[in-house]
């Protein structure tokens, strides 16, 4: 499809760097799980899964718009699917994590649900304009791609910054 030729190139950078981060983000986890005393491992691993999910997004939308011979259709299907799920796990978020032992705060709300869902609706959004206006389409979805990969960035970083800066055993 003619529409997607000029965006090849983004797509293959963007899924090349979500891809490596979430090999780096297993690697920081692995190597630094003797750090994580028992009572913070249900705290990683709460904060960890949206983060590899954000990244995986961004890869698996790049992945599915490299695919050959899409036609509109396809493509805005594919944009509008993974918009969709990506809302429907973010908003879980926002009203199915209140009972949880491990409560969000609001900035962590913000930055884990409210952000991303921001960034899923632009995919949906890019999707739905892509089937009109092609061009114009993929700038949003691209937009929501770079939001959800800068979010997920910072997630990791902060996830990582976590794991190192407290001694073996330490509680906080």
């Amino acid at each position: 499809m003619n529409e997607l030729q000029p965006w090849a190139n983004f797509y293959l950078l963007i899924s090349a760097a979500a891809a490596t981060l979430i090999g780096l983000l297993f690697a920081v986890i692995t190597f630094g799980a003797e750090r994580i005393v028992e009572d913070r491992t249900a705290r990683i691993r709460m904060y960890l899964t949206p983060t590899v999910i954000d990244f995986a997004s961004v890869l698996s939308l790049a992945a599915l718009l490299t695919f050959p011979n899409h036609t509109r259709f396809s493509a805005s299907l594919c944009i509008c699917l993974v918009g969709v799920a990506g809302l429907i796990y973010s908003g879980s978020f926002l009203i199915g994590r209140r009972h949880k032992k491990n409560y969000y705060g609001l900035q962590d709300r913000i930055i884990y649900a409210v952000l991303p869902f921001a960034a899923y609706a632009l995919h949906v959004s890019g999707g739905v304009l892509f089937f009109h206006a092609p061009q114009r389409g993929l700038t949003l979805v691209a937009a929501g791609m770079l939001s959800l990969l800068a979010l997920a960035i910072r997630n990791s970083w902060a996830i990582v910054v976590d794991v190192v800066s407290h001694p073996r055993g330490q509680q906080h």
